[in-house]
């Protein structure tokens, strides 16, 4: 496992192997997408994301969309960067910038030219096989810890969802919904998803 992490980690073109911030995130000109978490630097996928894995986007971005369309809030895809601060918002201060699959955000003071600041009410990442651990558990615990609502996790080869719902500071996790099942967001009000309807046809591609 920890073999795992290390080859998620960048180590070019990044000079030593020190904690980096938001202000040095935006100063490297790079070809591919990293993320921060807590400092450390981990690198996307070389490859493009695989078809199913953007077939679930685009079921999953048109029924936001058409949901929220003219309300307070916003849904995203990645590249967004959200940047998930401690203390202070001030670029140098903040070690964490994550580009979920999608999120969606309420509060309107937390979009920026940017992208986001502050913790999104919802986000949803679609594991791949190359980003299983950074998911459940990197990610898990900066969604926690920033404060975000709900975190819903998606296997799209094993046609899962299971939901982390924030209760007290702390995730609780749902049953394991598979085929059959409607999921319902306790944080935007009126998304539901079919399931059957989001991995219909996906055996086929």
């Amino acid at each position: 496992m920890e073999n795992e992490e290390e080859n998620n980690i960048v180590k070019e073109p990044y000079s030593g192997y020190g904690l980096y911030s938001y202000a040095d995130y935006l100063t490297w000109d790079i070809d591919h997408m990293v993320e921060l978490i807590k400092g450390k630097v981990f690198k996307q996928a070389a490859a493009a994301p695989r078809r199913i894995h953007q077939e679930l986007i685009v079921k999953i971005i048109t029924r936001l969309g058409n949901l929220l369309a003219g309300k307070t809030c916003k849904a995203y895809i990645a590249p967004f960067d959200v940047r998930l601060p401690v203390k202070s918002k001030k670029h140098e201060d903040i070690r964490t910038v994550v580009q979920p699959d999608i999120c969606v955000i309420c509060d309107p003071e937390k979009l920026d030219e940017l992208g986001c600041v502050g913790a999104p009410d919802l986000i949803m990442e679609i594991l791949s096989p190359s980003n299983n651990k950074k998911e459940l558990q990197n990610k898990y615990e900066v969604y926690e810890e920033s404060g975000v609502l709900e975190y819903w996790i998606i296997h799209p080869y094993e046609k899962t969802l299971l939901v982390y719902t924030l209760s007290d500071g702390k995730y609780i996790p749902s049953k394991l919904f598979t085929l059959g099942d409607h999921v319902t967001s306790g944080c935007i009000d009126g998304f539901v998803l079919d399931l059957e309807e989001l991995f219909e046809g996906l055996d086929e591609i």
